[in-house]
């Protein structure tokens, strides 16, 4: 069996041409027999369509199908010939039909339709399915566009660190990394003594690459991440996951402006890629998951993004009479239900939030003149509110130790920020940056409603299996 002369069925059903002495590769989708006739469906993961075998059964008595069941991985070889059948362009017709792998009789897959629920607990074989097929072929599109506007754009890809001694904003819901033996903790003066650990320090996986992407922002000027991230949040909603994938830009020489223009242009550029180069994914949750897809990721892509400071949107939702589970109230956070009024009933088209207040923001943010806000920029869209959060960073030494010491962010001693604040101190420059969360974006893109579904193997609190 050679891998190289095989045939992938994307390229089949798009040249859609009669062809001698092809090979296929892939799985049985369904076997009907029909008198003298067998119809086998096959599916190799190029393509959300199958490709159709057409078996005369008096001229091929020799084949043994027993064994060409559902959920079975098979090798065929024949001729590609025109097909009479509707709803396809070609079918083939075979030579040799080769079993690779048996399915076993109690094969879940069936030409059925599964719920989300029940195929989750299958994990190892949802991705067979038109659903998880089609999501899997569309994740891996938008990371190759997320790379796309960034190289284009001249940004360097960097890797951050998974294992840190940091929690980037100081939330403290991190997964700790250990060697110790959890069972016989060293004890020193009443705590656990971290110089016996591996690290010779408490260490944990990064909620965030943004710290270090700052210093080699600092050196190479443009540079973004695209990895994983973890938070150890008890949180079981259908928007939240343990470890998810995070893009996350930072432009040395930017200030608020730029990373607001950059964010919008991203956005529109990652919408506008799917419309164009992902069609079938598109037209396939347009059809089956939510009828408003297409239509709301071309409405944003010929949108412009209105600026609007926090007070002024606070502003607009108290003068708004509409009731809100949440009261607005400045000084607070935003909740969904205020941000998707803003984009649905007001503005009537995404918004950038800009200028939050200092003290429920993160400790790195610039501090405007006024002493009450901070340069940050939150980028908002209807139907469900904040996909891009970001700012410009505080670059000066004094100010940025000052709010470190009043949020209670260590930056003395080893285990410490200090390098982030020192940063300050040499050659520092105005610079700027945000994060988007991959699995969230493509949420929106698509429709799905639960997170655990647009990830391949989904980790939530309870949940690490697969």
């Amino acid at each position: 069996m050679n891998y190289f002369e095989r045939k992938k069925i994307k390229e089949i059903l798009a040249e859609q041409k009669s062809e001698k002495d092809v090979i296929v590769l892939g799985w049985v989708r369904t076997k009907r027999v029909s008198k003298n006739v067998a119809f086998i469906e096959i599916n190799d993961g190029s393509t959300l369509k199958n490709l159709q075998i057409v078996v005369d059964l008096d001229k091929n008595s020799e084949f043994d199908l027993s064994k060409v069941t559902t959920g079975s991985s098979i090798r065929v070889k024949g001729d590609l010939i025109d097909s009479p059948a509707q709803g396809q362009s070609v079918e083939l017709s075979p030579i040799s039909i080769d079993v690779i792998g048996e399915a076993s009789e109690d094969f879940p897959l069936q030409k059925k339709r599964h719920s989300v629920e029940f195929l989750r607990e299958i994990g190892h074989l949802r991705p067979r399915t038109n659903l998880f097929g089609v999501i899997n072929r569309f994740r891996n599109k938008m990371a190759y566009a997320v790379h796309s506007f960034f190289q284009e754009r001249g940004f360097q890809y960097i890797h951050t660190p998974i294992i840190t001694t940091n929690d980037a904003e100081g939330a403290g819901a991190c997964f700790q990394v250990t060697t110790l033996d959890l069972q016989k903790l060293p004890i020193k003066d009443g705590i656990i003594d971290y110089s016996t650990d591996f690290f010779g320090t408490s260490a944990n996986l990064s909620v965030s690459g943004q710290l270090e992407a700052e210093i080699l922002a600092l050196s190479l000027g443009d540079v973004y991440t695209f990895g994983p991230t973890f938070r150890a949040e008890n949180s079981n909603t259908t928007r939240h996951l343990s470890e998810f994938w995070m893009i996350e830009p930072e432009m040395a020489f930017a200030e608020l402006p730029e990373d607001i223009k950059v964010a919008e242009s991203f956005i529109k550029y990652l919408f506008n890629y799917a419309l164009n180069n992902a069609s079938e994914e598109m037209e396939f949750f347009n059809k089956f998951l939510d009828n408003t897809r297409i239509s709301t990721l071309e409405s944003i892509v010929k949108s412009s993004f209105e600026v609007v400071t926090y007070t002024k949107a606070v502003e607009i939702l108290q003068n708004s009479n509409h009731k809100f589970d949440y009261s607005v109230s400045w000084g607070m956070d935003l909740q969904s239900e205020h941000e998707r009024y803003l984009t649905e009933n007001y503005f009537k088209k995404p918004i950038v939030v800009v200028d939050y207040p200092k003290d429920i923001k993160a400790f790195y943010m610039k501090q405007n003149d006024d002493g009450k806000t901070v340069a940050a920029m939150d980028v908002l869209v209807p139907q469900i509110g904040e996909i891009i959060g970001g700012s410009q960073r505080e670059d000066r030494y004094d100010l940025l130790k000052e709010t470190m010491r009043a949020k209670h962010i260590p930056f003395e001693g080893d285990n410490s920020l200090w390098w982030y604040l020192e940063l300050r101190k040499n050659g520092s420059v105005p610079h700027s940056g945000f994060g988007l969360g991959f699995a969230r974006v493509l949420m929106y893109m698509s429709g799905v409603n639960n997170v655990r579904d647009i990830i391949p193997f989904p980790r939530t609190p309870k949940n690490a299996r697969f």
